[in-house]
């Protein structure tokens, strides 16, 4: 196993020095679309190449240790010797298993940007006030990681709660990031409605779609049905008197998106198409209409209050992902975007995964 993953390392290593010396070639220089392509092709495995000739040079330097350690007659640099081929070892095992993640197969939406969708599920208001919650939670996230948020559409509800709330992020690995957030979020507390102090327990779904591009997904005009309208709000609140609102419905697929955040109709219709491709992205990865609901179903459940990825806890200011059976105590500052080390922990159980399926 692992003189096939050394292979592997040497082709990628004189690949990256193929590219990089390319880079450098005037006739490269001149084709600004090649010079891109080939720096962005140099980019995606430097690290990993950096790393291999980091491993040569401390596998040359453990060599010429023990080689000289045969000959050395003087104790007390014989002692040196031995003290220099512990460590290049132990370093050397350790850029083997750092190389070994480097090699893991890559996510290819990794670094997109993408379309988070959040709907209050059972509970009714409760759960509309427990979808806001995690929608503000996501914002601040993103504010602190400078990751641009942009809403795309929000059906609010009279107390503050939101029935569903869609929008973008923009910014380095925002899929890389969000990903692990799809699934049912269940919440339990008491609600400032009830007057004998109960715990009542309610969800939120929440789906985090790659952005599409707009050559991976064709859509025919004859295959939709743009619909336009006067936006609303709760309480008249972002009424709008002329019809700027959008609806998108996609026959083949009944995928429908609507967009009413933009006093503009034609930014409201950029951004629903954009939603828009990034679901039909999502559709046509999964084949056929049976696997995208079972897709669908998989990113958010029903948002039954049985199924859950994750309980924010309350009463015992805990948090709890049961994907991986991690409990922070911290629920006061994680609801307000402090999720990074749930996220972290969540990536690490991903890779850990990803490696026992290459034993």
């Amino acid at each position: 196993m692992q003189d096939k993953m050394i292979e592997k390392l040497e082709e990628i290593y004189k690949r990256y020095c193929g590219l990089s010396e390319k880079l450098s070639d005037p006739a490269v220089i001149s084709d600004t679309a090649e010079w891109t392509k080939t720096a962005k092709d140099a980019a995606e495995l430097s690290e990993t190449a950096q790393k291999y000739e980091e491993y040569t040079k401390t596998v040359k330097q453990l060599d010429d240790a023990r080689e000289a350690a045969k000959t050395e007659t003087d104790g007390e640099m014989r002692a040196l010797l031995q003290e220099e081929i512990e460590d290049c070892t132990k370093r050397r095992e350790e850029i083997l298993g750092e190389l070994r993640i480097l090699l893991l197969p890559k996510d290819k939406n990794d670094d997109r940007n993408c379309i988070v969708e959040i709907r209050g599920g059972a509970g009714g208001e409760e759960a509309a006030l427990f979808a806001y919650e995690l929608y503000r939670m996501y914002l601040n996230y993103c504010e602190h990681h400078r990751l641009k948020v942009e809403l795309v559409d929000v059906n609010e509800t009279e107390l503050g709660g939101i029935k569903e709330v869609v929008f973008n992020v923009f910014g380095k690995d925002a899929y890389k990031q969000l990903k692990f957030e799809s699934g049912v979020h269940r919440v339990q507390r008491v609600p400032e409605t009830e007057s004998q102090g109960r715990v009542h327990t309610s969800t939120a779904t929440v789906a985090v779609l790659p952005e599409a591009e707009d050559v991976e997904v064709e859509i025919r005009e004859e295959d939709i049905r743009l619909d336009v309208y006067r936006s609303s709000g709760a309480g008249g609140q972002k009424v709008n008197k002329t019809e700027t609102a959008i609806r998108i419905t996609h026959f083949p697929t009944g995928i429908v998106v609507t967009c009413q955040d933009e006093r503009s109709q034609l930014k409201n219709k950029d951004k629903a198409f954009k939603v828009l491709r990034s679901r039909l992205y999502d559709y046509y990865q999964s084949q056929n209409r049976s696997a995208y609901d079972e897709h669908r179903k998989s990113l958010v459940g029903r948002g039954d209050r049985s199924e859950r990825i994750r309980t924010y806890n309350f009463p015992q200011g805990r948090v709890t992902d049961h994907r991986i059976g991690l409990s922070l105590y911290s629920l006061d500052t994680f609801i307000m975007g402090d999720i990074e080390g749930m996220i972290e922990a969540l990536a690490v159980a991903e890779r850990e995964r990803l490696l026992a399926g290459e034993d």
